[in-house]
């Protein structure tokens, strides 16, 4: 039997988490851990970016093998590892590098905005049971270029884990 080593350890934020690194979560679990989800109120969003205003940080869920299937063409980005500490992101189709949500990416670091990074390989096991995404930590930006969408290169505060970085090395080469 095949054994994974990864170490998960905690995520070092300004506030406390309830999440470790490299840990794999529900959409649901991560939404109630940044306080998107409660016992009151549930967030309808299902798209992979979430901004939490009041927390000055955004979550960005990413499905590396996309299909005609389960998401639209305007959805199908182009999303993948460049090393095991860049990681390649195209933003939402609206997203201009000189406003909006765009131009808050570039200046993340001088708002003080924090952006983390969750991954899973594909929406579905093999069992057709969702999927759950790999907690990847926070992210800054590293360059970008383009415009609706953006294409942005993120560098990862810890290196990916070994078993998520052969999966989306892959997906890299097409």
């Amino acid at each position: 039997m095949k054994r994974i080593n990864t170490k998960e350890r905690p995520m070092s934020l300004r506030s406390p988490s309830v999440l470790y690194l490299h840990s794999r979560y529900s959409r649901d679990e991560i939404f109630a851990a940044f306080g998107v989800h409660s016992f009151e109120k549930s967030s309808s969003n299902r798209e992979g970016v979430v901004d939490i205003k009041n927390l000055n940080t955004e979550l960005l869920l990413v499905t590396l093998q996309k299909t005609e299937h389960k998401f639209s063409p305007t959805t199908l980005y182009k999303d993948y590892a460049i090393s095991e500490n860049l990681f390649h992101w195209q933003s939402q189709n609206s997203a201009r590098p000189d406003r909006g949500k765009g131009l808050s990416y570039i200046n993340h670091k001088s708002m003080g905005k924090t952006i983390i990074l969750f991954v899973r390989e594909q929406s579905s096991d093999e069992f057709d049971r969702a999927m759950g995404f790999v907690n990847l930590g926070p992210v800054f930006i590293e360059s970008h270029n383009g415009s609706q969408p953006m294409n942005i290169t993120w560098e990862l505060e810890n290196p990916l884990p070994a078993f998520l970085w052969s999966e989306a090395a892959k997906l890299s080469n097409g």
